[in-house]
């Protein structure tokens, strides 16, 4: 858990782009050495029988810790020193309490979600979602008698309400949210979300609101600020950022992770102690990184809305100021990120032609990257989505997904020019 105290230097607060090169280590306790060493090993030698006994209460909840003790290394399925260093180098982006590390994504919202739902509750989620987290909610989770309820950006608080009405659960216990949506870019209110959660409490058990941030990064949205209990990251995408791990992360309030870390250590789902060291490595860039794709985002998101065989771009900094959605992007993000989702003429036979013919630009899932990447959600990332689905959620035959990288954005421009071209020649020839 991270200490507060120090992240002040003679009263002045630093940001988390300067805490993460330091921040949680301690060079004097392994030789000097200025980065943490990767601690590659399964167990930890206790210094005594009574150390053993102590760490094993504090782990099992047996007892509490003392006021600033740390619990003792046992077994990394447990705890581990990357591990520990990544949580809270993470907690200074998003101002958390707590952070836990895992092994992917989904085995982060997989972990979170088996804590707290029990068969007869409700989880109220919105649409779409990533695909592996919409068939766990969908297909897998009633399967336990979990009550699944979705609704997506067009629905007002009453529409919402009406659908949790009418759902056979017994009660909400959680709320599930992934804003901007995946791959549309919708925006989904976290403050209504949390009022909702709010009204909806029975007694003292109040429904928890997790809110998927990968998109935006910790850089330009922070959920908890906006009433969030738990803040869900594919720490595979922007907080790795090199297309190298896999991981997952969740963070939030000591009372709220504490129940997901017992869960991540009995289904074993934590990150690995070499994937913690290279997160470690990858959060001293994040700042840079993402400041730069989403400069080089927007003159790419611009030339696509001017293109004429390019329609619907979904970008968040070329929101109508009219739209409802514009009003809460001036709420709760900071920036628009650099994910784009466009429109392709010709459906998925042309999204075909527009991606084979990328050169520069790679034709790979994944995002958040320092190389650009563009997929076909329809019939890649969300292929398992029902039609009906795709159709009502704006993931059509046509709809094209761009990561934008770190490289010069005339480069990508200039690809994405003759990629759209040779699409359109190829239609011309049929």
């Amino acid at each position: 858990m991270r200490n507060r105290r120090a992240e002040v230097i003679a009263g002045h607060q630093l940001q988390p782009a300067s805490l993460s090169m330091g921040y949680g280590y301690r060079p004097e306790l392994s030789e000097g050495a200025l980065k943490s060493p990767i601690f590659q090993t399964s167990t930890f030698a206790f210094r005594s029988a009574e150390d053993g006994k102590r760490f094993f209460q504090i782990a099992t909840g047996q007892i509490e810790p003392e006021e600033g003790e740390r619990p003792g290394l046992i077994y990394s399925r447990l705890n581990n020193p990357d591990l520990e260093i990544l949580e809270d180098r993470l907690c200074l982006w998003e101002d958390a309490e707590m952070g836990l590390a895992f092994g992917s994504g989904m085995a982060a919202i997989a972990t979170t979600l088996l804590t707290y739902l029990r068969p007869g509750d409700v989880l109220l989620h919105s649409e779409p979602l990533y695909g592996g987290t919409t068939h766990l909610v969908n297909d897998m989770l009633p399967e336990f008698g979990v009550v699944s309820v979705s609704f997506d950006a067009s629905d007002t608080r009453d529409d919402i309400e009406s659908k949790l009405s009418a759902a056979s659960g017994d009660a909400l216990r959680m709320i599930l949210i992934e804003t901007p949506a995946n791959p549309t870019n919708d925006l989904i209110d976290i403050r209504m979300c949390a009022d909702i959660a709010s009204t909806r409490a029975a007694g003292d058990r109040r429904p928890l609101l997790a809110v998927d941030n990968t998109f935006l990064g910790p850089l330009w949205q922070h959920p908890l600020k906006h009433g969030a209990d738990l803040v869900i990251y594919s720490a595979t995408k922007y907080l790795g950022g090199h297309s190298d791990l896999i991981a997952g992360a969740v963070l939030g309030p000591a009372e709220h992770l504490r129940p997901i870390a017992a869960t991540r250590t009995y289904l074993g789902t934590m990150a690995d102690p070499w994937t913690g060291w290279l997160l470690m490595r990858s959060l001293e860039t994040l700042h840079l990184r993402m400041t730069r794709q989403t400069d080089t985002a927007g003159k790419v998101a611009r030339f696509l809305a001017e293109h004429p065989r390019v329609s619907r771009v979904r970008y968040l900094d070329l929101l109508d100021p009219d739209d409802p959605q514009a009003a809460i992007y001036r709420r709760q993000c900071l920036g628009p990120g650099a994910m784009i989702s466009f429109e392709v003429e010709w459906g998925e036979a042309g999204a075909f032609r527009f991606l084979n013919a990328l050169r520069l630009i790679k034709l790979a899932v994944s995002l958040g990257s320092t190389e650009s990447l563009a997929e076909h959600p329809a019939s890649m990332t969300h292929c398992a989505v029902p039609p009906e689905e795709k159709v009502r959620t704006g993931v059509t035959e046509g709809l094209v997904r761009l990561s934008v990288g770190v490289e010069e954005a005339d480069d990508l421009i200039t690809d994405l020019t003759q990629a759209l071209a040779a699409a359109d020649e190829k239609e011309e020839n049929r």
